[in-house]
């Protein structure tokens, strides 16, 4: 009878310190939304596609989609077994690479509804603002570790990142993408704030920079014009306020439990491009408040995984992979706060797509290989743990 009990406690230990190499429900979470996704573009490009522009082949974007998800869980698996240290390294010149991607795209970038956002590389294109999120991440937090005592101790330390960060703001402003310019800006603030900047530098470069903004939003005309029809959709419902007041419509019908998938009709040629910035605007519409509810706690966990990943970091040890898991995931979750507001009307329209949700190969691939590296994040820092508590077998303590 000791002898069974004994063999059975063993065999529960043995259990329990089996190592667990990655979190898994971020990674269920991030399967979800990719799974909304897809039924999502899917209902939502149908019509649209189903035309003499695309050779009345409603399947168009459908495949296309399914080709970007492929492409991007090929590029999040061989972001994976990329060590964290190549990102450290690599941070300076990844900036530079940017800057690069950002200049050339103002001089040869392919021109859509007045907008140069996207180079054209022959078999594809590439939205450049999308990369640019996760490199200048990259840059930052590798000098939040170097310059961690300057950036608490003096204001330059804080004022110094952000001098060089203001020419990628600014070739993304010559673009024009006024929306990636503020996820940029707000990230790297909250990125400083976490990282021990002080709390009246945050206060004052924050105020300095919303002002900034402000001003950048309000002195061009067409940016007034979205400001303006934000502000008072009804007032020009078939011209400034078009889309919007679409979109407002969609919500609407939907209603608490919707109108069943695939039955939305503003994607009926009333929502332009519906399968893009305004996919979010079908999805309360077919499944309602009781849709829009699942996605925004989707959304939410998503975010508190990330953020435990980067404090399990911090706290090991291991600063450079927490403010990098910090980093892209307050980038995916503003990205997702400034679509999910500007489909329900709560901000001005801005460009920016629904991360794992919306239709568009760049941001698909780039969503992916983010969570890609927050894997990896937390992969490296179950590695230290296991080895320090001496569950690795060939560890001190094993």
């Amino acid at each position: 009878m000791t002898t069974a009990v004994r063999s059975g406690s063993a065999k529960m230990s043995k259990t329990a310190l089996k190592p667990v190499w990655y979190d898994q429900w971020l990674l269920i979470l991030t399967l979800a939304l990719i799974v909304i996704g897809f039924v999502m573009v899917s209902s939502a490009s149908m019509p649209y596609a189903d035309s003499e522009t695309y050779q009345y082949n409603p399947y168009h974007f459908i495949l296309r989609h399914g080709i970007y998800i492929g492409l991007a869980l090929v590029f999040a698996f061989a972001t994976m077994i990329v060590p964290m240290d190549f990102w450290l390294k690599a941070g300076p010149y990844l900036l530079l690479s940017a800057l690069l991607l950002l200049v050339l795209v103002i001089f040869i970038g392919r021109e859509v509804n007045g907008s140069r956002r996207w180079l054209d590389l022959g078999l594809f294109t590439i939205q450049v603002s999308e990369p640019a999120k996760v490199f200048v991440v990259s840059y930052l937090a590798g000098y939040l570790v170097r310059r961690r005592e300057e950036l608490v101790t003096q204001i330059k330390g804080f004022l110094n990142p952000l001098i060089v960060l203001s020419l990628v703001t600014g070739a993304l402003l010559l673009e024009p993408d006024f929306g990636a310019s503020a996820v940029i800006v707000i990230t790297c603030l909250a990125m400083m704030f976490l990282a021990g900047a002080r709390l009246w530098q945050f206060l004052v470069l924050s105020g300095s920079m919303a002002f900034l903004l402000g001003l950048i939003a309000t002195t061009q005309p067409y940016r007034l014009q979205r400001l303006q029809s934000f502000l008072d959709p009804w007032q020009d419902p078939f011209g400034t306020g078009y889309q919007l007041t679409q979109s407002l419509i969609a919500f609407g019908r939907g209603d608490v439990w919707g109108l069943g998938l695939g039955n939305s009709i503003q994607k009926l040629s009333y929502l332009p491009e519906a399968h893009t910035d305004f996919v979010f605007a079908v999805l309360a519409e077919e499944l309602g408040f009781v849709g829009v509810l699942v996605v925004l706690v989707l959304y939410s966990m998503l975010l508190m995984r990330i953020m435990g990943i980067g404090r399990r970091a911090v706290d090991a040890g291991q600063l450079f992979s927490g403010y990098m898991a910090w980093g892209l995931g307050i980038t995916m979750t503003l990205q997702a706060v400034i679509n999910i507001g500007v489909n329900s009307g709560v901000l001005p329209t801005k460009g920016l797509t629904l991360p794992l949700i919306s239709y568009g190969g760049s941001s698909l691939i780039i969503s992916c290989v983010a969570i890609a590296i927050i894997l990896r994040v937390d992969y490296e820092t179950r590695v230290k743990r296991y080895f320090d508590d001496g569950i690795i077998p060939g560890s001190a303590k094993s």
